[in-house]
């Protein structure tokens, strides 16, 4: 994990400084008229930026010790306080999307790998075909198109804290909930299709039908727990992927989170604020990914962290 993370670190900083455009121009573009070459020097004097490559990037490492990400170059604000302000809206989103994504996909790859061959297995394959190969904007559109044109049943988008109403924020929350969680069900149905079918193809399985125990008891208490450990490492890695995915969410939702706030940065070329997010973004996903591995353990008890 601290090597990834210092790889990452590494990375943003250096792609960041060979992007186009002059961060001291964009914190003076809202005066009136054509900035002096003084002001731009002084800008640039005050943000380090006429500083040695290797100078930045050690300043920058020892701001990141003290978890300072610095000020942004448009608001002057902290930009640790923008991002814990925003992500918790984003990950509002991403967890429900991931738990309602096992809680549909799980069951339906159960049902189509015990009905092979079957109408059932075709219903639940194509609808997981349909669902991966969707993009998210479509899906959301159509929702939008569905329930907030037509039927009227939700609004259309926007955000309002829990605080301020529990029932308008779980109205707004639904639409985005169920658009991200489209592609990982099909993917979590088709891995736990897969996976079970070739643990029921295993010796142990028809050892435990020819005692006598019934399919039920053999399908959920034996082969579905050793069929999970690949579902739910594509479930970690979905995860993970649904925070570069919520940036087409809350684009159609109006959903103010960190997607919505590293994209409006790239746009104003907010350099502190572009390596906040993708810094505090790939932490996040090494951390899902480490938790992914340890989940190993309590779905099966042979494997043991020494």
């Amino acid at each position: 994990m601290v090597v990834t993370a210092f790889v990452v670190v590494t990375i943003v900083f250096l792609l960041l400084h060979i992007l186009p455009g002059d961060p001291a121009l964009t914190i003076l573009g809202g005066l009136s008229g054509e900035p002096t070459e003084a002001q731009i020097e002084v800008v640039r004097e005050r943000l380090g930026l006429d500083d040695p490559l290797w100078k930045q990037y050690i300043n920058y490492l020892s701001r990141l010790v003290r978890c300072d990400l610095g000020k942004s170059f448009v608001n002057n604000r902290p930009v640790i306080n923008d991002i814990a302000r925003r992500i918790p809206r984003t990950l509002q989103i991403v967890i429900p999307a991931v738990c309602l994504a096992a809680i549909v996909g799980i069951p339906l790859g159960i049902v189509a790998s015990t009905h092979r061959g079957k109408w059932l297995d075709f219903v639940a394959s194509g609808s997981a075909v349909v669902a991966f190969s969707l993009p998210a904007f479509v899906s959301g559109l159509l929702l939008v198109w569905l329930f907030a044109i037509h039927l009227r049943w939700l609004p259309s988008g926007g955000y309002v804290a829990p605080a301020m109403g529990l029932g308008p924020f779980l109205l707004r929350i639904i639409m985005p909930i169920i658009t991200l969680a489209v592609g990982p069900a099909g993917m979590a149905m088709r891995m736990t299709r897969s996976s079970t079918l070739e643990q029921l193809s295993l010796d142990y399985v028809t050892t435990a039908r020819a005692k006598g125990i019934d399919e039920r008891r053999v399908v959920f208490r034996h082969v579905l727990r050793n069929s999970l450990i690949p579902v739910v490492t594509a479930l970690g890695l979905q995860m993970g992927r649904m925070f570069a995915g919520a940036v087409i969410v809350e684009a159609v939702f109006n959903w103010p989170g960190l997607n919505s706030l590293v994209l409006q940065s790239v746009l104003d070329r907010d350099y502190p604020v572009i390596q906040g997010v993708i810094l505090v973004v790939a932490l996040l996903f090494i951390l899902i990914n480490l938790a992914t591995d340890l989940t190993y353990g309590i779905i099966d008890p042979r494997i043991r962290y020494d």
